[in-house]
């Protein structure tokens, strides 16, 4: 396989849905940027994943609901690979907080994860999507974005926000070359695994039309389209790899 000519960062791709993606996406060409909030070990096992399948990869560790984090890793990727094509927010936290005890730092800290990161990555990659004129964006919302949750409002409000800036960089960019599109999951094998999800997520499986879980894999699928020419006119759409799950 010829070197790549395209870069994509994913964020918390040292695991689950963002090891899929980086998976994919390097099966379509991309050098990837893999990146964890913790654990060196499973990034740099995935980066040694995409590098057998020929292109590139980096490892870049960093807490996404830090601004600081965010702007290092953008710049490590680009000194690296010299652009960054499509950007995948992966990464999130989901934690359970009443609203009248959750502490406002608790609140800001889910919001900075899971809608803040989107921002300010943004920021640090579409300036060079625009030099080039061609660029990816995907956003990844889970169904928090589509109907709030009990007992989880600040992860309602981030991926409201996540969707809000979605539909607005859509608008603002797709003249541009840029797409930018946001993606939410249903309930997905892998995070059904982490004990921290598992109490949400296999209630919902049982609601599941066609029967099961999801895997990372078929959420990857549409990633790695969105990410590709493919899917050049798919712009500003929320799209739900869901199994039919009502929500």
């Amino acid at each position: 396989m010829p070197r790549a000519t395209r870069t994509a960062l994913i964020t918390g791709s040292n695991k689950n849905i963002g090891r899929a993606c980086a998976l994919a996406l390097a099966k379509g060409g991309f050098n990837i940027v893999v990146n964890g909030a913790k654990d060196r070990a499973a990034a740099e096992a995935v980066a040694r994943e995409v590098e057998a399948l020929g292109v590139e990869a980096l490892v870049a560790m960093g807490d996404v609901g830090k601004r600081e984090d965010c702007a290092r890793m953008a710049k490590e990727g680009l000194a690296r690979f010299g652009t960054i094509d499509a950007l995948l927010n992966n990464a999130a936290m989901r934690p359970d907080g009443k609203f009248l005890e959750m502490s406002e730092a608790d609140f800001d800290r889910v919001v900075d994860t899971d809608y803040k990161a989107a921002y300010w990555l943004a920021r640090a990659t579409l300036p060079g999507m625009l030099q080039k004129g061609w660029g990816r964006i995907v956003n990844f919302a889970g169904m928090n974005a589509i109907h709030g949750y009990n007992g989880r409002a600040a992860v309602s409000v981030a991926k409201h926000a996540a969707w809000g800036l979605t539909k607005a960089l859509a608008k603002e960019f797709g003249s541009k070359g840029i797409t930018t599109n946001i993606i939410s999951p249903g309930p997905i094998m892998g995070e059904a695994q982490d004990p921290h999800m598992a109490a949400h997520i296999k209630p919902m499986a049982a609601r599941v039309p066609v029967g099961r879980l999801g895997t990372p894999d078929e959420v990857a699928a549409m990633a790695a389209l969105l990410a590709s020419d493919a899917g050049a006119f798919i712009n500003g759409q929320l799209l739900q790899v869901n199994g039919g799950a009502e929500t």
